[in-house]
């Protein structure tokens, strides 16, 4: 999928957070680790981010260990270029926040990778698309390491709801 730099076209990659792991119960949730099966995913998900052909700009990762963990494991399909930032606020954060957050981006950003969590993530994807993929059917669950590209015109601010265009959404595991 070969994409053409237009610089008022934008791109939202949105990524959930690989399988965490559950073993320790006292363990804070922000602090839990990815499991066996969300190490071994990782690489999955950074081939097919690689195959996207698209690098950000700026990835935006929430801050716990679960999402900078899979950051880790996808990191050199991203590139060079790319800024990261590790935000307490992305943890927990619905659509709303989502957006508000991705509302500040400045315009030199054309594509943000959003690493996060549910229901968050996969809220964000169904507030700003306009429609499911071509060929595609509606999204009814995000699950661990899915992965959605939106892509849209027109200025981070005036980012709203059925703005974008749902360009592809791939899980490890497609539901059955």
């Amino acid at each position: 999928m070969s994409r053409r730099r237009d610089p008022e076209r934008r791109h939202i990659v949105v990524i959930r957070h690989a399988k965490s792991s559950w073993d320790d119960p006292s363990v804070a949730d922000h602090d839990r680790p990815l499991s066996k099966r969300g190490r071994n995913v990782l690489s999955r998900l950074r081939e097919h981010i690689e195959n996207l052909e698209l690098r950000p700009d700026l990835v935006m990762c929430s801050s716990s260990r679960r999402t900078r963990e899979t950051l880790d494991g996808i990191r050199a399909a991203l590139g060079r270029k790319a800024r990261v930032e590790s935000d307490s606020l992305l943890y927990g954060a619905g659509a709303e926040q989502l957006v508000i957050e991705l509302r500040r981006l400045d315009d030199q950003v054309s594509t943000v990778f959003l690493i996060g969590h549910n229901p968050g993530v996969g809220d964000l994807v169904v507030l700003l698309a306009a429609a499911p993929p071509t060929g595609g059917a509606a999204i009814d669950t995000f699950p661990t390491a899915a992965v959605a590209v939106l892509s849209l015109t027109g200025p981070w601010s005036a980012l709203q709801p059925a703005c974008a265009s749902l360009d592809s959404f791939w899980a490890p595991r497609q539901p059955r």
